[in-house]
């Protein structure tokens, strides 16, 4: 029995799935990971939580310090048995970097999505590695999905670009 939970912002959706007596404590993971001082927009972390209070992170993070403090953090919960550690840690790159930046400004900076810009915790995430772009996390509409994914899709110095916006 495994219940998947995706954490991307402060604001995710309501799941669908029905109500578990894990509830409190994917709650409190999530905020955890919500909660990190150092987890940006480009960072993606998301768990699974077992019945057993077994916790598999996974994602994708720039920095290893962002990945040892989700790990520290969730680790430290009451309930929490084990911690399976399965998030990737970006390779360093100054040309992944100056698209990361490039990226960021053809997203928020475009008037029609630049209200995303503005939570704690944009819920556009932008994953680069190897100079491929991988938009990810959650937007209102369809709209926004397509636009956020035009905007990359032509910029100068991405090799591919691959929407998983929900």
């Amino acid at each position: 029995d495994k219940l998947v939970t995706g954490v991307q912002t402060c604001a995710l959706p309501i799941s669908q799935a029905p109500a578990t007596a894990n509830a409190p404590l994917e709650g409190n993971i999530r905020r955890a990971i919500n909660t990190l001082p150092y987890y940006s927009v480009f960072d993606d972390l998301s768990f699974s939580l077992d019945a057993d209070g077994t916790v598999t992170l996974s994602g994708e993070v720039m920095q290893y310090y962002v990945r040892n403090s989700a790990v520290s953090a969730v680790k430290n919960l009451p309930g929490v048995t084990r911690v399976v550690d399965n998030i990737e840690v970006l390779p360093l790159s100054p040309y992944d970097n100056n698209l990361r930046i490039r990226a960021y400004n053809a997203i928020f900076g475009y008037p029609a999505l630049s209200r995303h810009a503005i939570n704690a915790r944009p819920p556009i995430r932008i994953l680069v590695k190897n100079g491929n772009v991988t938009l990810a996390g959650v937007v209102n509409n369809d709209l926004d999905r397509t636009l956020a994914f035009n905007r990359l899709n032509g910029l100068a110095g991405a090799f591919s670009v691959t929407n998983e916006l929900r």
